[in-house]
């Protein structure tokens, strides 16, 4: 399993920007896959955004498209989250998450065997 540790959640006005970092410990970052996924109160577990090990591909739910972008950088274990035009509805707890070994991109929860433990992302009016 790969540890993953979350940064940069925190509270922002609608509209604004938040950057999120996952930081990952493992030498072999370059074979996983890495997604984002979010979790609001009361709701389940929901597909953000993935990247593929090389970043030659990327998916995004549609509630964030042309919003959110994901970018990794292998030499750095680090995948991120840039978030633009935040909305009421982003608020959320954020979750880093790595691909089985070998698997394909996914926006399946089951696509994924490693979590990081989230960071709060709370957007006001």
């Amino acid at each position: 399993q790969v540890q993953l540790v979350e940064s940069g959640g925190g509270l922002v006005q609608a509209g604004g920007s938040l950057r999120l970092s996952c930081a990952a410990s493992t030498r072999t970052f370059i074979t996983y896959n890495m997604g984002w996924f979010r979790q609001a109160p009361g709701k389940e577990r929901e597909f953000v955004a993935a990247v593929t090990w090389s970043s030659g591909f990327t998916d995004y739910a549609e509630a964030v498209k042309g919003r959110f972008t994901i970018s990794r950088d292998n030499a750095k274990n680090t995948v991120y989250l840039q978030m633009n035009s935040l909305e009421l509805e982003d608020t959320a707890v954020y979750y880093c998450a790595a691909s089985t070994p070998g698997s394909v991109i996914s926006r399946s929860l089951s696509g994924y065997g490693s979590w990081g433990q989230g960071t709060q992302v709370t957007v006001s009016s």
